[in-house]
């Protein structure tokens, strides 16, 4: 098994993560029995953490609320970022948390059901870890695009024609 042939799978599973194995095959060129070897290696080695739906939660009844936070840090002698992240990525809310370069340290994807269990949940939870200096949440308004597919209702362009 090259590792091309990982990065392919990898690739096309990326893009729809419920392509049966013959698919998957046919697309890149691969043995069928070859794909399943892969996919299991790649699981085995944590490579394949896990697969999830893509879901548009404005066309469901269920109302979520997601957020994106930024955390500043001030760390000491005993304690790292991962120490932070660890203790951070253990809450149920947290859907990412990622070390950023520029202005704040780590940016965190939280969603709840309102926005008041968003906010509790940040101070609450968030704020009091010891190394957490600041907290500054941006409630997502709209999404246009999540991991790659887009959310379009159409061309229901809402802005005025201009002619000069």
């Amino acid at each position: 098994m090259s590792s091309r042939s990982h990065v392919k799978v990898l690739e096309v599973l990326r893009e729809n993560a419920r392509y049966s194995v013959e698919d998957i095959a046919r697309q890149t060129g691969t043995d069928p029995d070859e794909v399943e070897e892969i996919i299991t290696a790649l699981e085995e080695k944590g490579v394949l953490r896990g697969y999830r739906a893509v879901v548009d939660w404005e066309q469901v009844e269920t109302e979520r609320v997601r957020a994106a936070v930024e955390l500043n840090v001030t760390l000491d002698r005993e304690t790292s970022y991962t120490d932070v992240a660890d203790r951070v990525a253990k809450f149920p809310m947290v859907e990412s948390l990622h070390l950023v370069s520029g202005e704040f340290d780590f940016i965190m994807e939280v969603e709840g059901e309102s926005m008041r269990e968003v906010s509790h949940f940040i101070s609450e939870k968030v704020a009091p870890v010891p190394a957490i200096t600041q907290t500054v949440t941006h409630y997502v308004m709209e999404t246009y695009v999540e991991n790659g597919i887009e959310f379009d209702e159409g061309s229901d362009d809402d802005r005025l024609s201009v002619s000069p």
